[in-house]
């Protein structure tokens, strides 16, 4: 560990040279598993949930079908089913995330104990109501950023002339000549 003051190797690949030397290659992948534990399952959450809701939305509220409807009403149903679906990741990831925090907040007690035991510690310390603190703002907050995230994507898409992400399996009901 750096105290202040110390010399810090320079430029792009000299401190991956440092810390493979002094804590070996490992050392450079081991908050991989963690983050892994959070980030796969919320990944895959934020597309079957967004895709899901998309589908809930055009077969059940806008049921003219996807292209009937204006690129603003196209994008509200982005921006909504993107929200919706935020709620289901953060739902399904913040447990692990707030176990990630802990062990980073914790990394003298992870390096001396492991992460393994550390993660049984932690869970002692704040029991399964401690894995849920905070989750009404991770709520707002991921359901914000994940419904503006499909919101911009699908903008994009439409702005170079594309149709918005996904939409429903019902089909248009034909004009009658």
């Amino acid at each position: 560990m750096y105290q202040p003051g110390d010399k810090r190797p320079a430029g792009f690949i000299s401190p991956f040279k440092h810390y493979a030397e002094l804590e070996g290659m490992a050392s450079l992948y081991k908050g991989l598993v963690p983050l892994w534990s959070r980030q796969v399952p919320y990944t895959i959450v934020k597309f079957v949930a967004f895709e899901a809701f998309v589908q809930m939305f055009y077969d059940n509220i806008f049921t003219k079908g996807k292209e009937a409807y204006s690129k603003m009403t196209q994008l509200s149903v982005t921006f909504m089913s993107g929200y919706l679906a935020g709620i289901f990741c953060a739902i399904i990831s913040h447990p692990a995330d707030t176990m990630v925090s802990k062990i980073y907040a914790n990394k003298a007690r992870a390096e001396s104990m492991g992460t393994g035991a550390l993660v049984g510690a932690i869970y002692k310390e704040i029991g399964f109501k401690g894995l849920w603190a905070g989750l009404s703002t991770r709520i707002l907050m991921i359901g914000t950023l994940t419904g503006l995230q499909w919101y911009i994507y699908d903008s994009f898409k439409t702005a170079v002339g594309l149709q918005t992400t996904g939409g429903g399996t019902s089909t248009p009901t034909p004009k009658k000549a």
